[in-house]
């Protein structure tokens, strides 16, 4: 193959950095003199993996992370006439619309740059039923990309029904089908996410419908807003697998697992400890998220369904919460929990105790911590006897409310 141009990364309209096509797999990264020359060294500029720094970098898990997984790269590999691990050459194709705010590509991108074809709800149901072999709706004009593996469709929200962006048009909401091995599974998350919003730990918007005949949960992007111009802006962000460098196909593709090598609590509250500029503040919004996960029994809240936004160049924040399942509801799904708590991996298991010294090691207050902990509990049991949501979510909020509260847990 000849060699390729790198190719560039545009960050709020700034030329960041180009990527380099390092070999089969990999890339490579190296931060432009005009991001050398605008801030501080060191600084987690595109990721907390890759500081601000004059030499090339190793960014493949940080690009790779930009991309579906399993079969939906494979089908987008296909649809771009590439292998499958060739990242380098996937987001030239396809990275003009990916997670957070950079942009990949030749040429600047400019404020309402790309376009947006309405759909009717008759194309809409034929892009949903055509998901499996056709991820992400991908067309010639197609230049987006998400990570996941579950069949997803990004949307622009229009007045009155949705649109598809063409040519690296900013999206605004991600659609996700049902997997069908799992009834309910869509009810359930839209569930968990009304019940984060209500005591504070996510700001997405949530929309449950059914297209072509299939249970379809839509939110909206929390890495995109709108501007006092009314203009839609892309906000920085990146999974804990990114922002830890740790590889999620790594450990027979579990490596976004604590077990198989991925991020742990303990590595993500490292992180804010290190980057927010009140690190009190987020490591305690930290252990509310702990708590919620805990008491919403979801396993498979790994590296890759936690994230870390950059609001500013030098500082980062936790993102609030998404793909947030009570997985506990399937028997066939996982029971261990992705990440640890003070070394235990069951939920049932788990106390406000066990949440204080996992936070001790983040370094937060025990005491801060304790009442943190307890805060979310209350809120949490409280909003679950609230809100509209289904009753098998409650069984699981209310079992796991009790056995967090108690104050010590079975080893």
């Amino acid at each position: 193959m000849a060699k390729r141009d790198p190719l560039p990364v545009w960050l709020y309209g700034i030329h960041a950095a180009d990527l380099s096509d390092a070999g089969p797999g990999r890339v490579g990264l190296t931060y432009s003199d005009e991001a050398l020359a605008r801030w501080a060294g060191n600084v987690p500029l595109l990721s907390c993996s890759l500081p601000l720094r004059p030499r090339r970098q190793d960014a493949s898990v940080f690009c790779s992370g930009l991309l579906p997984e399993g079969q939906h790269r494979q089908a987008m590999a296909a649809e771009a006439r590439l292998p499958a691990y060739d990242t380098f050459g996937l987001l030239a194709r396809f990275g003009r619309d990916v997670a957070g705010a950079v942009v990949i590509g030749p040429d600047a991108p400019d404020r309402g740059s790309g376009g947006v074809e309405p759909y009717t709800a008759d194309a809409l149901a034929e892009e949903v039923a055509a998901l499996p072999d056709r991820p992400l709706g991908l067309h010639d004009d197609s230049e987006l990309s998400i990570a996941g593996l579950q069949d997803k469709l990004l949307l622009i929200k229009l007045d009155g029904g949705w649109g598809r962006p063409v040519h690296g048009r900013p999206s605004t909401h991600i659609l996700k089908v049902e997997d069908r091995r799992f009834p309910g599974l869509v009810q359930a998350e839209a569930a968990c996410l009304a019940l984060a919003r209500a005591v504070g730990l996510t700001t997405v918007d949530v929309e449950v419908t059914t297209i072509a005949r299939l249970p379809c949960l839509i939110v909206s992007r929390f890495d995109r807003t709108v501007d006092a111009a009314g203009e839609l802006v892309r906000i920085h962000q990146e999974d804990a697998c990114q922002a830890l460098g740790r590889d999620p196909e790594a450990g027979r593709g579990r490596g976004k697992y604590e077990r198989a090598g991925g991020p742990a609590w303990r590595d993500i509250g490292e992180l804010l400890d290190r980057y927010a500029p009140d690190p009190e503040h987020e490591l305690r919004r930290l252990v509310e998220v702990l708590v919620f996960t805990i008491l919403t029994a979801n396993a498979d809240a790994h590296g890759k369904n936690v994230a870390l936004l950059h609001p500013e160049p030098e500082a980062v924040a936790l993102a609030p919460m998404y793909d947030t399942v009570p997985t506990a509801l399937w028997p066939q799904l996982r029971k261990e929990a992705a990440m640890s708590v003070n070394g235990k991996w069951r939920f049932d298991h788990m106390t406000l105790s066990d949440v204080v010294e996992e936070a001790r090691a983040w370094r937060l207050d025990p005491a801060l911590a304790e009442a943190s902990g307890a805060a979310m509990l209350d809120r949490v049991r409280s909003a679950a006897k609230r809100l509209d949501i289904p009753k098998a979510v409650v069984s699981v909020v209310d079992a796991k409310c009790e056995s967090l509260g108690r104050k010590r847990g079975r080893s």
